[in-house]
């Protein structure tokens, strides 16, 4: 066999690696076990040279300080002589000596030597010698030249060992394994007659006779997993074959499967059959199919005809009626649509039947679901508007038909929003659902009980008088009335207003009854909420919201085509001050499809009823904006005051949008004022405080209209932070005549002043209504005494900005 050059060369370097990894295991051993021994040398060595000159320090201290002794007053030369004899004695260089306080050098003291100095205490012996500093060789440069020889002969020892050592490990380990990678390559490769060498006496030999025995068992299980093998694969294709024709089909649908004789016994069933009936072929097999299926219609809970007897009666494909439940036999139930087809053997002759069925029990609930979803609100669990509105319309067709009366509830919640705002809206819902199931126990089980909004609810009263529908009604406003909510301890009460309508024979559409039921729920409210309210076709005042509700498309309308205009009104000083600043009041107009102009009071109620004022506000705010810093120049000192919605205070993007108005128009907000009646202040005090204090932070100023027509005035004025104060007209208007108007007047007045606000009097129509108020001291007056309010184009033909002229400049 040709071998490959890879495994050449990677026999190769085995060979020559194996024993350098073990010779450098050993190498680098003996290495480190050898420096470590020549640091702990050196380090001996080192100590004994620094203890061999401190003790012939020691030594020539001693002998000097005798020989001083002996020879008081020695000769220079004998001195010499002496301490010379005492250096190359003690393997010193030199020595610097002081005696009797003068110092003397002998020998070598310059560079490369070590000094050890020893002074002489004054109790020794040899009195005058006071300091002895003596020269010896650098102890760093012998060491070095003792560690230079120790390493060189180390170094030859350690490389002399190595090339030995290899030479052994190539002899006695790395030839004998590497033909054992041989054998083993050969044996791996198909060569199932090479063995490993079993002569050797050692653990190569041992090993070989080992693995040699194992490569004999493994060559006998290979032919003995082959000969299995072969048998197994016939039984299985043979098994196939024969599970082919039932089991794989069968088990591979998603179906129930059922087959029976001709007599309807049971013969097979699939495992989802067995799932669905509780049945185990085991022991389903012969019965039959009656005893198995078991079925039953859903509604009526009267048995079904089992449609294999039909099947093989008529000799055609039967399907199972719908609504169709199967009881299986530990007595649950499982809804199933199902068909029955007869067998026929090669001469056409029925041998038996086949069943197919499957559970649609998740069909069904998810139609049941849809069905529910469609027709019931998810919150509360009712009758949904939907709903109502179809059982109201078969209601006026059979009032109208028959000749039957019924009657309509309309229930609309007071003071819901209070939850929501105290509570969250989970609280909210949570009220919600407890009152639809405290008003389903006051109606009639005949009587369609429905939510038709967030906080309104319908009621349909089938054939019910008026009369009677009265007294439902009341028990229902009572029930709201009585309920008491408690969250987070927090205790509300609520109350509901209810618009009653009959619907009789004359009732044209459910458009028509719907809007009498929610004006007149709206007449409850107005007058004084919690109350019922029934509609008769001539009230006045539910004609008059009807009219109303009829605004709400014109206003839409108007807002479209932009058929809305502003008017102004001045606002002047009573007391002739001109130190003030000159008011004008933006008042708002609209102008029908002819161009004829509608008075205020004529849309603005149904604006503020049905939610259309911040629509307005807005663009009365941007419509003034953008007129005034485009056109119109007034002096410095002036502002134009415009109304606001207590709607548009409770709209917590109606802020940005002023913002956002005031600082793409450019319009300096000093010249701003903004009046906000005293209702809608206080409805919203929070809101309105976060209102003003954001845009007071800009410059813009704020007046309090229609003050006084309230019930807390001086309490919630001191929580306002309003520039201007204007005093409700009712009681401007009459106050040369009534004395109890003046007082009141005076009473707002002097409390505006107190508290450092500007006051402004509304309905001025005399001059001596004008008198009277300089007398008390007001500081501005506004009405048609005054001046009537005027187009806007007409201010702006008195004040025009000139081209070029800065905004800012006045």
């Amino acid at each position: 066999m040709t071998r490959d050059p890879g495994d050449l060369a990677a026999e190769k370097a085995f060979q020559s690696s194996l024993p350098a990894k073990i010779t450098g295991i050993v190498f680098w051993g003996l290495v480190l076990v050898g420096l470590i021994l020549s640091v702990i040398l050196l380090q001996r060595i080192e100590s004994e040279l620094r203890a061999h000159y401190g003790q012939h320090a020691e030594q020539f201290v001693s002998t000097l300080q005798l020989y001083l002794k002996n020879h008081p007053k020695p000769a220079p030369h004998a001195l010499d002589g002496e301490v010379g004899r005492l250096l190359g004695e003690l393997e010193f260089k030199g020595a610097v000596v002081t005696l009797d306080g003068k110092t003397r050098r002998f020998g070598s003291t310059g560079r490369g030597l070590t000094a050890m100095t020893r002074s002489v205490g004054a109790g020794r012996a040899g009195a005058g010698l006071s300091r002895v500093e003596l020269f010896h060789p650098n102890l760093r440069r012998q060491i070095a030249e003792q560690r230079k020889g120790l390493l060189m002969t180390m170094g030859a020892l350690f490389l002399m060992f190595g090339f030995i050592l290899q030479w052994v490990l190539q002899r006695l380990l790395t030839r004998p394994f590497l033909r054992m990678v041989r054998t083993a390559e050969a044996f791996s490769s198909g060569e199932t007659s090479e063995r490993f060498d079993e002569r050797r006496q050692d653990e190569f030999g041992f090993l070989g006779k080992f693995i040699n025995k194992a490569l004999d068992y493994v060559l006998l299980q290979q032919d003995e997993l082959r000969e299995a093998l072969g048998r197994v694969r016939e039984s299985e294709s043979a098994l196939y074959r024969e599970k082919e024709k039932a089991e794989v089909t069968l088990h591979s649908i998603g179906d129930a499967v059922i087959t029976t004789d001709a007599a309807g016994r049971i013969e097979y069933c699939n495992p989802v059959a067995e799932a669905l009936t509780g049945w185990p072929l085991s022991k389903a097999r012969g019965r039959p199919l009656e005893e198995i299926m078991r079925l039953f219609d859903e509604n009526s809970r009267e048995p079904v005809d089992n449609p294999v007897s039909a099947c093989l009666r008529r000799g055609e494909v039967v399907d199972l009626a719908d609504h169709t439940v199967l009881v299986r036999e530990d007595g649950d139930e499982v809804a199933i649509a199902d068909s029955a087809a007869p067998i026929r053997d090669r001469a056409g002759q029925i041998i038996g039947a086949v069943v197919v069925f499957h559970d649609v029990g998740h069909a069904r609930r998810l139609a049941r679901q849809l069905s529910y979803q469609a027709t019931h609100d998810a919150l509360t669990g009712l009758y949904n508007r939907r709903e109502f509105e179809q059982r109201l319309e078969l209601a006026i067709v059979s009032a109208r038909e028959e000749h039957i009366e019924h009657a309509v509830c309309y229930l609309d919640l007071d003071q819901f929003k209070i939850v929501n705002d105290t509570c969250g809206h989970i609280a909210g819902d949570e009220m919600l659902r407890q009152l639809a199931g405290l008003l389903e126990g006051r109606v009639r089980e005949t009587d369609i009980l429905a939510r038709l909004g967030g906080d309104e609810f319908g009621v349909l009263l089938h054939r019910c008088s008026l009369a009677q529908a009265r007294r439902i009604a009341e028990s229902l406003r009572e029930t709201v009335r009585d309920f008491r909510f408690a969250c987070d301890d927090h205790g509300f009460e609520i109350g509901v207003s209810v618009g009653l309508v009959a619907v009789t024979a004359d009732s044209q559409s459910l458009a028509e009854v719907m809007s009498a039921a929610d004006v007149a729920c709206y007449a409850a409210k107005d007058a004084g909420r919690n109350r019922l309210h029934v509609y008769e076709p001539d009230d006045r005042e539910l004609r008059r919201r009807q009219g109303e509700m009829r605004w709400v498309a014109r206003l839409q309308k108007a807002l479209d085509d932009d058929r809305f205009c502003l008017y102004y009104q001045p606002i002047v000083p009573i007391t002739g001050d001109d130190s003030g600043p000159v008011l004008y009041e933006v008042l708002l107009r609209m102008r029908d499809t002819q161009g004829e102009e509608v008075p205020p009071m004529a849309f603005i109620p149904a604006a503020e009823r049905y939610n259309l004022m911040p629509s307005i506000d807005r663009w009365v705010v941007r419509t003034l904006l953008e007129t005034a810093a485009a056109r119109l120049q007034l002096p410095a000192h002036s502002l134009c005051a415009m109304n606001l919605s207590g709607q548009s205070l409770g709209d917590t993007q109606f802020l940005d949008y002023v913002v956002e108005q005031l600082r793409r128009t450019g319009f300096p907000p000093e010249q701003v004022c903004f009046e906000i009646t005293e209702t809608a202040a206080i409805a919203n005090l929070h809101g309105a405080t976060r209102f003003m204090s954001t845009l007071k932070a800009m410059g813009c100023r704020f007046a309090l209209d229609d003050f006084g027509s309230g019930l807390s005035s001086f309490g919630y004025l001191k929580n306002l932070k309003v520039d201007y104060l204007k005093i409700d007209g009712a009681f401007v208007r009459d106050i040369t005549e009534d004395p109890i108007d003046l007082a009141m007047v005076e009473a707002i007045n002097h409390i505006g002043h107190v508290m450092q606000i500007r006051t402004i009097a509304e309905f001025v129509e005399t001059e001596a209504v004008m008198e009277s108020l300089g007398t008390l001291g007001v500081d501005y007056a506004q009405g048609y005494h005054i001046a009537r309010p005027a187009p806007l184009a007409q201010l702006l033909a008195e004040h025009p900005r000139l081209p070029g002229e800065s905004r800012a400049e006045g």
